[in-house]
């Protein structure tokens, strides 16, 4: 089985404009658990998403993230009671750091 760092990447890499839309009609759904104390983190890498001047490489790093919480596979299944939105709350920070400088105009 792949890592989260490993499907993290992938999701990132191979980032396209339908995963855009695979967000828009998913990202609602995920407002819970664990998530709901990161989830201006969420928005922010969601807002810079939409974003059409936002850079793509940075657009594509925010868009592996964003579908790897909205994914049911990932590392550990979100199903899993407690644990299984911790690392995509993981994901999202990590994303959310290195990103910081571009997502300093989508806060809030």
């Amino acid at each position: 089985m792949a890592t989260k760092e490993e499907l993290f990447n992938q999701m990132s890499n191979n980032a396209s404009e339908s995963d855009v839309r695979r967000i828009d009609e998913n990202i609602d759904g995920m407002k819970k658990g664990k998530l709901l104390e990161v989830w201006d983190k969420v928005m922010q890498l969601y807002r810079f998403v939409k974003d059409p001047s936002a850079p793509w490489g940075g657009k594509a790093l925010a868009i592996g993230a964003l579908i790897y919480m909205i994914s049911p596979i990932d590392a550990v299944p979100d199903i899993t009671p407690i644990v299984g939105l911790l690392d995509d709350v993981a994901i999202i920070t990590a994303a959310v750091a290195k990103l910081a400088n571009e997502l300093k105009k989508y806060r809030g």
